[in-house]
């Protein structure tokens, strides 16, 4: 990531297709001491390509990828002998879980004194 950064900021920087030396230089210039090999292989996938195309095809490419929050919570009913007695526990069961939720709403799960 910190050589395609290098290499996104040699392009905003106005040079639209920066060498090997030109990363190095910007990667230096904050420390890092970059990969000979991995800047060849950016190079080289990049090279002749427009960068705002490279970036739009890229974007179509993750909006494919699943980002969380579809994760199914999976309950189970436990069969009762009687009937009648599964209806008040679910009731007490939805009872806790929204307290539950209410509680973590309010500190969202931090507690600054812990």
């Amino acid at each position: 990531m910190k050589i395609v950064a290098a290499f996104l900021l040699a392009v905003l920087g106005g040079n639209n297709s920066p060498t090997a030396d030109d990363l190095k230089k910007i990667l230096g210039s904050v420390g890092i001491d970059a990969d000979e090999d991995r800047i060849e292989l950016l190079l080289s996938q990049v090279k002749g390509k427009d960068v705002t195309e490279l970036i739009a095809s890229g974007r179509e490419k993750l909006a494919s990828v699943p980002s969380g929050g579809g994760v199914a919570m999976a309950t189970s009913a436990a069969p009762a002998a009687g009937g009648g007695a599964a209806a008040p526990a679910a009731e007490a069961k939805k009872e806790e879980k929204v307290e539950e939720k209410e509680e973590s709403d309010d500190d969202m799960g931090f507690s600054l004194f812990d």
